[in-house]
């Protein structure tokens, strides 16, 4: 009798255990189909804000703002959903003496998803493109924040007749990772579903602020934000971004020998560092040991997060025509 018992309550758990998963599974179900009706929605609801070009029979999203003798090309950092509304403070300001262009590559902001390897190649290759397709002429300073550094480098050496000159963002150069003795990152394959299946939004939803800049209040516009965590949630971690982190260390084997033309002005901006890694190495000892050679250079330290134009984008726009009046 006591076995029986015993066999019953076993059976018993097995089914609630099954209840249990066949609601969760059913749970999964539901959220990702109506996460994906919401993207649905969202991007009906929220339209290219720039030009939608075809690039490699993709569309992708150019935005553009002002006039000047100068057209700014800025490129956004690695994982950057929204690279337009993210730099939009920065553009604001920029633009009232320049023209400025933010060009968005595969998997970021309006811009589609690519099957195309992230080769410093292609998603070169592919701002030139989208660049010329809307006549959109240089030679042009390019405005690269972080990982943009190396594909800007890329450029500048590649194509010097196209590059005036270069204005960095706490730029990632090709020999930054040898310099500090870092490990260049990895990212999982399957951090590419958590976009399409739902996950990221669900992230949006539970830790909202990790998906937007940190600035004060009114830096950004509320339909802004509102367009930046909806991008978010349809291009968190996809695969062009899952593809580009895995292709960093590739990229820079290809570009480690390349440094800044000699004749090629060039500006960074960086964080200020009190202290550096034990053996006294900081990133301003690093940038001034990359642009000692140059002709033309400025080093600028600001406090402040490593995206600098969430919250220094005045200050920046002032650095920015002073030292473009050197070479205008």
């Amino acid at each position: 009798m006591v076995k029986i018992i015993k066999t019953k309550k076993k059976f018993r758990f097995w089914i609630v255990l099954r209840n249990i998963l066949l609601a969760i599974v059913a749970a999964l179900v539901i959220w990702f189909i109506l996460s994906n009706v919401m993207t649905i929605y969202e991007q009906n609801k929220y339209p290219a804000i720039g030009n939608l070009v075809e690039v490699d029979g993709k569309s992708m999203h150019v935005y553009t703002k002002g006039e000047g003798n100068n057209t700014i090309v800025l490129l956004s950092g690695l994982g950057t959903a929204a690279p337009t509304l993210d730099f939009e403070p920065l553009i604001n300001e920029l633009a009232k003496n320049n023209k400025v262009v933010v060009v968005e590559s595969f998997g970021y902001g309006w811009s589609d998803i690519t099957d195309k390897e992230r080769t410093v190649e292609n998603i070169v290759e592919e701002t030139r493109t989208a660049l010329k397709k809307l006549n959109i002429n240089g030679p042009y300073i390019l405005m690269p924040h972080s990982i943009s550094g190396i594909y800007s480098i890329y450029y500048a050496n590649r194509y010097p007749e196209e590059v005036k000159a270069i204005i960095g963002i706490d730029p990632t150069l090709p020999q930054a990772f040898e310099y500090f003795g870092e490990s260049v990152p990895n990212m999982p394959k399957y951090l590419s579903y958590v976009a399409p299946t739902g996950l990221a939004r669900l992230a949006l939803y539970l830790t909202p602020d990790n998906f937007l800049p940190i600035s004060e209040k009114g830096t950004y516009t509320e339909e802004n934000l509102r367009m930046t965590k909806a991008i978010s949630a349809w291009k968190g971690y996809n695969k062009n971004v899952v593809n580009e982190t895995n292709e960093i260390n590739s990229n820079i084997d290809k570009t480690i020998d390349m440094t800044f033309p000699s004749d090629l002005p060039v500006m960074i901006f960086t964080t200020k560092e009190e202290k550096g890694n034990e053996e006294g190495k900081s990133n301003i000892s690093f940038y001034k040991a990359q642009k000692q050679n140059i002709d033309v250079n400025k080093l600028v330290t600001i406090e402040g997060h490593h995206y600098l134009h969430w919250t220094n984008y005045m200050k920046m726009s002032e650095h920015v025509d002073e030292f473009t009046e050197r070479f205008k």
